[in-house]
């Protein structure tokens, strides 16, 4: 998975947003300023999560943005969708809709795997659980792997 700047800054925006104190409200440029973002950026992600009910926003000398729910229900996939769309289309159609012909059959399979996979993680993660500096416990053994700290650039080679 790819995860673009405007994924990645939308999380980081409604993560300054769920470690608020209830009834407090943030305006976008004090997001763009401390998250290091462009404001004019900040302002069409706010718009789009304010459009996906993420969050909400008052204009005014006492406006801001803030969560339009609790964080304990705003989920990272609810966030990616809001900016993204779906999890994982294939060729911006859903993979269980697609239909290979022979050997790629299994592919759509894959594909399906795959989203379930992402849905395994951004699904479940929080944003109370990124506000409270912890994910779910559930993640230990993925975080656990060694390899998952390392990157890789190309298939592993196998011995000959």
């Amino acid at each position: 998975m790819r995860v673009t700047a405007a994924v990645d800054y939308a999380v980081r925006a409604v993560l300054e947003l769920a470690v608020l104190p209830a009834g407090v409200r943030l305006k976008g440029d004090a997001i763009a300023e401390h998250q290091q973002i462009s404001f004019r950026f900040v302002e069409r992600l706010l718009a789009d999560l304010r459009r996906a009910g993420i969050v909400a926003s008052q204009r005014g000398h006492d406006g801001g943005y803030w969560l339009a729910r609790p964080a304990t229900e705003i989920s990272v996939a609810d966030v990616v969708r809001a900016i993204e769309g779906p999890l994982a289309a294939v060729r911006g159609s859903p993979p269980e809709d697609l239909e290979f012909v022979e050997p790629a059959a299994i592919t759509r399979d894959l594909w399906v795997a795959t989203r379930a996979a992402l849905r395994s993680v951004l699904e479940v993660v929080t944003f109370a659980d990124l506000a409270s500096g912890h994910l779910p416990e559930t993640l230990r053994p993925l975080l656990d792997n060694d390899d998952a700290w390392h990157r890789r650039t190309q298939e592993p080679s196998t011995p000959t």
